[in-house]
């Protein structure tokens, strides 16, 4: 009796451990970031976007413009090429804090037992061709709180569209993020933005033979065509206040921010 009462002391002493170390695990554990690496950025800087906040960060595989304000990228920036579409099985890493955002992105806890997933913005899927380059999309600056039937369907639709682009017709430039403005819900103790609407641009082609096409969603899942959500450039420039083609030929950039050309794009 003696030793079992013993062992029953040892096997509680050994859960409570395991608690403390579970609840240590979570809230302060942070991984290391992903192997950096020496490969040049893959963004074609003529056709950024403008930022509103000034803090642009230029990754190995994509370029963002960080708001302090909501936690997250007001725009993520990338080129998608046909080499980029591969079927590896790349084990998801942790999501981390983005450490070239000075101000340090929100962290990843700030979601837990919100309703929202961890949407990524530059999708994960379109950078399986290399383990720095997949890990590289888990930085908490590449994501957005994303109702979880949004981001599994119109949303996750429209990254499958893109590549099939991609695929298809060759290089694509691609910028999206939420729309950010005030007066939005948040999530968790840094109060991380909930937009009401996401927005994606893509582009292909080159100088006078540049074909854009921007989407605009209002953040809850559809089952309507995703042709439904194309928009002119201007619109989302009129609701996010981004300037997103400002290299270009002033000319040029009226006409392509004023259209919704879906002629060249085959959906």
């Amino acid at each position: 009796m003696h030793a079992t009462k013993k062992n029953r002391r040892i096997y509680t002493l050994l859960l409570a451990i395991c608690m403390v170390g579970f609840w240590l695990f979570e809230n302060f554990y942070s991984p290391s970031g992903p192997t950096d690496s020496k490969e040049p950025v893959t963004t074609i800087t003529t056709l950024l976007p403008q930022s509103t906040t000034g803090v642009v960060v230029n990754h190995n595989y994509y370029t963002l413009s960080y708001s302090e304000a909501h936690e997250q990228a007001e725009w993520v920036a990338y080129v998608l090429e046909r080499g980029h579409l591969t079927y590896d099985n790349r084990k998801r890493p942790f999501f981390i804090e983005d450490p070239k955002v000075g101000s340090r992105s929100a962290d990843w806890r700030n979601y837990k037992g919100s309703g929202y997933d961890r949407g990524h913005l530059c999708p994960a899927g379109d950078r399986r061709f290399s383990e720095a380059a997949f890990n590289e999309t888990f930085y908490t600056s590449n994501i957005s709180p994303q109702d979880r039937d949004f981001n599994a369907g119109v949303w996750n639709r429209l990254e499958k569209q893109v590549r099939y682009w991609a695929k298809k017709e060759g290089p694509l430039f691609v910028v999206t993020g939420g729309v950010l403005e005030g007066g939005l819900p948040s999530i968790g103790e840094e109060e991380v933005t909930v937009p009401k609407f996401y927005y994606k641009i893509v582009a292909k082609g080159n100088g006078a033979d540049l074909k854009v096409l921007a989407f605009l969603f209002p953040h809850r899942e559809s089952n309507a065509k995703l042709s439904r959500f194309v928009v002119p450039v201007d619109e989302v420039e009129a609701l996010t206040g981004i300037d997103f083609f400002p290299e270009l030929p002033d000319t040029q950039e009226t006409k392509l921010e004023a259209a919704k050309d879906l002629s060249t794009w085959k959906f």
